[in-house]
């Protein structure tokens, strides 16, 4: 039996756990246009140098900018990116493609947009962060799902992606199989650590 003042703090505690759920509650997913662009910028580099700060140099993280990290309007155009949003402002974004690039944005140089054939190829899982206000949220899982669920309806039965150090944690929980670790070059004399993963 609570006390009054034990009454209060259970009180407290329960309007708290309210309010968390609430937070998660308050946003929703879309198609992403090609007016978020701007908004997508900030937000892919505001989580990459956040949340990859623990796992990634300065260096890596800024080279990756550059190409590696960052908006595909290739994406947008399929109407396969999709982004998370409060009534504030975008806080998460990720994408699928049917195309062959694996990851990258619009200066990546290795660019392939040939067709896949989901018969025999794995939907390509493309571009996930979350604003680091948001993290740990189920943004990003939300947004998976989503992808996954679109894939599946134009018939692939496999997924792949090049997972960074910290997306690798969420992809494993959901399911997907880490490969050997890669490093890709981001700038004269600096690479950056991928996993490439897959899921079927």
């Amino acid at each position: 039996m609570f006390h009054v003042r034990n009454g209060r703090l259970a009180f407290w505690l329960l309007e708290g756990a309210f309010a968390i759920v609430a937070v998660l509650m308050q946003y929703q997913l879309r198609t992403a246009t090609h007016a978020d662009r701007p908004a997508l910028q900030v937000l892919i580099a505001r989580s990459a140098r956040e949340l990859g700060a623990a796992d990634y140099r300065p260096e890596q993280i800024e080279g990756a900018l550059q190409g590696a990290f960052g908006v595909d309007t290739q994406l947008i155009e399929d109407g396969t990116y999709f982004v998370a949003e409060t009534p504030e402002r975008l806080v998460g974004c990720g994408g699928w493609s049917w195309r062959r690039t694996l990851f990258g944005g619009d200066s990546h140089s290795e660019r392939n947009a040939g067709v896949l054939d989901p018969r025999t190829d794995a939907a390509k899982i493309r571009a996930f962060f979350v604003d680091p206000d948001f993290a740990r949220r189920g943004i990003g899982r939300a947004l998976l799902r989503r992808c996954e669920a679109e894939a599946r309806a134009r018939g692939f039965t496999r997924f792949e992606l090049m997972g960074t150090l910290p997306g690798m944690r969420l992809y494993q929980a959901l399911g997907y199989v880490p490969g050997e670790l890669t490093r890709y070059p981001v700038a004269p004399g600096v690479t950056i650590e991928f996993v490439p993963m897959h899921k079927a």
